[in-house]
């Protein structure tokens, strides 16, 4: 089996962001070369994986991903906790389970805890922080009972000091790399749909990505040779790092087992008898013989560099890969860039917030769920009457009617519900909401009835349950509410209240900054204008959309054509905002201060997209000083183009960013008013609405400075990249601005 790259990942379940010893490795192989990287969280280590990804399929490689923790539970587990006896469905239901957010805060615990109350007994999984209390998850491994699993999976006792799954703490525990690695690399799989094969689950022979599962240690003895055993606190940070030596080792192996042509003996070990599909396989348990073998020849050529300046928590210098280490970087030689090419590189490229609070569900409306919320109570939570009439028991009808039942003197009403029962064959006055007295199971409507006050009269025929609510016929309860990542609208929050959901678990806003640039701009509409300068029209226009999507806008105000001043202006951004838009000054001009800035020191990414109006977009991560990236969307100065490109790009993105996932507007065909001769080669978007007829009539004048043309529209006609010619009555793509959450 050929490679052209191999990645190892050395993971961790660390609670906060670290570097050096006992942290996120990460390295790649090349032939004989090799570079390695150290993330401080778990969120850095999947844009990078992604990036790498991104990177091997662009150029045409082909690429192997080796992890080092388990890729499924001893057999029975996936069947029990998901009803599917594959470890693929465990994947997916940690997933969307998992939280963890951007400084490494994750719920691993609770998680453990909700699993082992799915299961029988006590177990299986085990430890928590001592003076924590985790309701079904005990501290210690003794205490478990009844749960019917096996300690350790096959593979597992191939690889000699392989670790128990279920363990979460303590020295050797693998249990919560799992549970916090697992969701990263289902999320992997998702975002390069059809590219991505995880072995032995899936055929790997054809996949441009294969990921599977290593165990590192298998090399302890070459690895001890380079790297001595650690002494004392002091001893982590000494160099060499043994983790970084590791998948450094790890990787060069592999990739010289791939120039052989002798990797595929290592997928071959894998034993058929066992459960894979349930349990997952170690690559090269069974043949360590071999990758022992091709560690030796690698020898000290997985030491990393030694650098003596390097801080204590970064014990090497890292060396950035050969081409690029920029997660929006489009393919070499890619000129111009079709909308959908550009939509997909987006989606691939962004990481969404995983931060969390609890609100009052009064409270939370526009937020985004964290978890997925299952009904307190069932709705109705009793059998209840639909309309104003008379109620009985449909099993004292016989026949077609007409019917005269005796009435009680005695009423059931909303929230003044009947006490005692209604007697076969008798009927009571009942009102719409009302809950069905015992001995009712039927209601016939008022205006269908003549009544005396001592009885009521009703024809016939009347089915059984006519005219009432069976208790839960809407959610019942326990069962599912409203899903993860569900943006809360007003009738969400109706129906939470409903169910008796009175807090839940939301990921906190996103935070948006918006900063114009340009000498020309004055911030302040009221202020006397010289000829020669503009008001800003961007930055009010991109707050309040970022506001009616949801997110939080933070105003980083407008920044003159200075290097200085914008970079401070996007420092505090990268301080204060998850996300920055800026307009202005992202071409390649004199003055195009942002580009530069951005190209310097946040590997820019300029994209030519085969759009009109907006071509350029410029894609970045600008530093922050807690090590995070923040991503910068360079837009448009023009005030046309930059809302074109919000609503194409920037809605999807930072919809994704937020956690309420990639949206994509909703349009639909109407006839043209209006005729429109257009050559290939780009996708155009024109100021619309729709006429009284319910034809769409475009804006007088397709020129990007009149914004005059955004105000009249109420959406957008799509014309598609290649050449078309509309006449009047032809179908034409409309997206309403409502379809763009705008109003």
């Amino acid at each position: 089996m050929s490679f052209d790259r191999i990645v190892v990942v050395d993971w961790s379940a660390a609670g906060r962001a670290v570097r050096g010893g006992d942290s996120l490795w990460i390295a790649q192989a090349r032939g004989d070369a090799v570079e390695s990287w150290n993330p401080p969280t778990r969120a850095e280590a999947e844009a990078h994986l992604r990036a790498l990804i991104s990177a091997a399929l662009d150029a045409g490689e082909r690429v192997l991903i080796g992890v080092d923790f388990a890729f499924g539970y001893p057999a029975g587990f996936a069947a029990a906790l998901t009803g599917r006896a594959e470890a693929l469905a465990v994947w997916e239901w940690l997933a969307a389970q998992v939280e963890d957010d951007r400084r490494n805060r994750n719920n691993r615990f609770e998680v453990a805890a909700r699993i082992n109350r799915a299961l029988p007994g006590l177990g299986p999984l085990w430890f928590h922080p001592p003076g924590q209390t985790w309701p079904g998850l005990p501290l210690k491994g003794s205490e478990r009972r009844g749960h019917g699993l096996a300690e350790m999976r096959v593979t597992d006792a191939r690889a000699k000091g392989a670790q128990s799954v279920w363990k979460l703490g303590g020295a050797g525990s693998v249990g919560s790399q799992v549970l916090t690695g697992l969701p990263v690399l289902w999320r992997l799989r998702a975002a390069f749909a059809g590219q991505v094969a995880v072995w032995p689950f899936e055929a790997a022979q054809a996949a441009p990505v294969v990921v599977t599962e290593v165990f590192p240690s298998m090399l302890r003895a070459e690895i001890a040779a380079l790297s001595p055993p650690r002494h004392g606190k002091a001893g982590r940070h000494d160099w060499p790092v043994r983790d970084a030596v590791q998948v450094r080792m790890l990787a060069l192996a592999l990739a010289r087992l791939a120039q052989e042509g002798a990797l595929g003996g290592l997928f071959d070990a894998a034993d058929p008898t066992a459960p894979l599909a349930e349990e997952g396989w170690i690559l090269g348990a069974g043949a360590e013989a071999d990758l022992r073998a091709a560690a030796r020849a690698v020898g000290a050529a997985a030491l990393p560099p030694q650098d003596t300046d390097a801080p204590a928590t970064a014990p090497h210098r890292l060396t950035p890969p050969r081409l690029r280490n920029d997660c929006f970087a489009m393919p070499q030689g890619v000129d111009w860039v079709p909308v959908e090419d550009a939509l997909a590189r987006l989606r691939a490229a962004l990481v969404p917030i995983t931060d969390t609070e609890d609100l009052p569900t009064a409270a939370a409306g526009l937020r985004v769920l964290a978890t997925d919320i299952s009904a307190r109570r069932s709705n109705p939570p009793q059998a209840n009457a639909a309309v104003d009439g008379y109620g009985f028991a449909h099993a004292a009808l016989d026949g077609s009617g007409p019917y005269e039942l005796p009435l009680l003197q005695a009423r059931a009403a909303a929230g003044q519900p009947l006490k005692g029962a209604v007697p076969m064959g008798s009927a009571v006055r009942i009102l719409t909401g009302a809950i069905l007295p015992k001995g009712v199971d039927s209601v016939v409507l008022e205006e269908d009835c003549a009544t005396d006050g001592a009885r009521v009269a009703f024809d016939g025929p009347v089915r059984r349950g006519a005219n009432s609510r069976r208790a839960g016929e809407d959610v019942e309860a326990g069962g599912p509410a409203l899903p993860r990542g569900r943006r809360l609208t007003p009738a969400d929050l109706a129906l939470l209240s409903a169910l008796g959901v009175g807090r839940v678990r939301v990921l906190r806003p996103l935070r948006v900054g918006v900063l114009s640039t340009g000498d020309e701009l004055l911030s302040d509409p009221g202020a006397q204008a010289a000829p020669h300068q503009i008001f800003d029209a961007n930055r009010p226009m991109l707050l309040e959309v970022a506001r009616r999507w949801g997110h939080a806008p933070v105003d980083l105000g407008h920044a003159p054509d200075h290097a200085a001043e914008i970079a401070a202006r996007l420092d505090r951004g990268a301080a204060e905002a998850d996300v920055i838009l800026t307009s202005g000054g992202a071409s390649a001009g004199d003055e195009d201060h942002v580009s530069r800035l951005l190209r310097e020191r946040a590997q820019l990414s300029s994209w030519r997209i085969a759009l009109k109006p907006g071509r350029p977009l410029a894609l970045a991560l600008w530093p922050g000083d807690g090590g995070q990236r923040v991503p910068v969307i360079g837009l448009p100065g023009n005030p046309v183009a930059a809302l074109v490109c919000t609503l194409i790009f920037g809605r999807p993105a930072l919809s994704l960013l937020s956690g309420a996932g990639w949206l994509e507007p909703q349009g639909f065909q109407v006839p043209a008013a209006f005729s429109k001769r257009k050559k290939p080669g780009r996708r155009e978007f024109l100021r619309a609405r729709l006429g009284a007829d319910g034809t769409a009539e475009v804006f007088a004048s397709e020129g990007s400075g009149r914004i005059s043309g955004l105000s009249w529209a109420e959406g957008l006609v799509e014309l598609p990249d290649g050449a078309a010619t509309i006449a009047p009555g032809d179908m034409v793509r409309y997206l309403p601005y409502t379809s763009f959450g705008l109003g």
